[in-house]
């Protein structure tokens, strides 16, 4: 994988659009676990295209949007205009201290330096506030995703490839969600094309990758001249609360 993690992190403006196309969103169930009871005021930090935002606004919640990247906060924007979206990171959260019940972070903690950013978590959020991760991760026990995997690279546990928690958080829990997300063809390509090794890798090898994700779309017996196709997800949650 070229680039350095931050790079990385930094990538995904060039394919926003296809990220908010491509992505899938998180199953109420994980958010349910996730955020504490009585919550009001939500953080949602590396929020990129606002796949999770969406989730929180609709729940009612007052929530704020924060991504280092100006072309996804744009995305974010435009589908959620009354939504305070705030260029920072998470080594540098842009609120006050004690201003949240929760900070929850979607598909971006193994991007952050783990240490600084609890501890950025920690003075934003109240006293006995929530820090809630999650991740979607492909099931690849099934035939078409284990080959997607072997084009793509296989889904790894994400939360092992991170720090565990500083201190300061206690009552650290794990929880998964097994769900269905349903997807075009061209949904698929996109969510290939919006991941960060794609995006840094040489344009040949990029080129072919994609190549490879329509030669599987036009040839397993399970896809082929479907428009419809049914990706089975595990969604990764850890939750703490700041003591």
């Amino acid at each position: 994988m070229s680039g350095t993690p931050q790079q990385r992190s930094l990538s995904f403006g060039a394919e926003a659009a296809a990220y908010e196309r491509g992505r899938p969103s998180y199953p109420p169930e994980a958010i349910d676990w996730l955020l504490p009871e009585g919550a009001r005021n939500v953080l949602d930090l590396g929020a990129g295209t606002g796949k999770l935002t969406t989730r929180l606004v609709e729940r009612g919640l007052d929530v704020v949007a924060v991504d280092p990247i100006p072309e996804m906060l744009e995305l974010l924007s435009s589908s959620l205009p009354d939504t305070p979206a705030l260029l920072g990171t998470a080594e540098e959260i842009p609120l006050p201290d004690d201003s949240v019940d929760a900070v929850l972070v979607a598909q971006a903690w193994h991007w952050f330096d783990p240490e600084r950013a609890a501890k950025e978590v920690a003075r934003v959020l109240r006293p006995g506030g929530r820090l809630g991760l999650v991740w979607n991760n492909r099931d690849e026990r099934l035939g078409w995703v284990k080959e997607l995997g072997q084009i793509v690279g296989h889904e790894v546990d994400p939360f092992t490839q991170t720090t565990q928690l500083p201190p300061g958080f206690t009552d650290v829990e794990r929880h998964q969600v097994e769900w269905t997300s349903y997807l075009t063809p061209q949904a698929l390509i996109d969510l290939v094309a919006s991941r960060s090794y794609c995006i840094t890798s040489p344009a040949k090898v990029r080129a072919r990758t994609l190549d490879r994700v329509r030669e599987l779309l036009a040839s397993h017996p399970a896809l082929a001249n479907t428009t419809g196709l049914a990706l089975p997800y595990v969604t990764v949650c850890i939750r703490a609360t700041l003591s």
